[in-house]
């Protein structure tokens, strides 16, 4: 019963979590919208880390791989919260991309293998993919502002 009930703030909370997170991403930063989803991805990510923990400990060892990317994405979205608005925004925007990224993994890991067409893709996929795909563009996004 305790099991159920976690998946059921996870689920959603993750839901949030991507949905804000691009957003977050997407919209003009510092402006008003960027900071309301950075502050909502990062609420949301901390209710699927805790809750993810509780899954860890119920359904024990089969998601420790699970429990290590959530550590990755809570300890990179703390570093780039706490560098918001410093000297070197660089480091938030590495921190909070990256925090995106270990998130997505987490998630395409997790769920990949159960979903149409994704299932026909070898597990290994699932893990490197959300890094093939993010990487260069935290990349581009530091080059873009570094232009700035």
């Amino acid at each position: 019963m305790f099991d159920s009930l976690l998946v059921v703030v996870h689920i959603p909370a993750g839901v949030i979590a991507v949905i804000t997170g691009a957003g977050a991403m997407l919209a003009e930063k510092g402006g008003h919208i960027h900071r309301r989803c950075g502050r909502i991805y990062l609420g949301a990510l901390t209710v699927v880390g805790l809750s993810g923990v509780g899954l860890v400990v119920t359904r024990w060892p089969r998601f420790l791989h699970l429990f290590a990317l959530g550590l990755v994405a809570a300890a990179l979205a703390t570093i780039g919260y706490a560098a918001r608005g410093r000297r070197s925004p660089t480091v938030h925007l590495v921190c909070m991309g990256g925090s995106y990224i270990a998130m997505l993994t987490a998630v395409y890991v997790d769920n990949g293998p159960k979903l149409p067409v994704w299932n026909l893709l070898p597990p290994v996929v699932f893990w490197f993919l959300p890094s093939l795909l993010g990487v260069p563009l935290v990349v581009r996004a530091v080059h873009r502002h570094a232009r700035r």
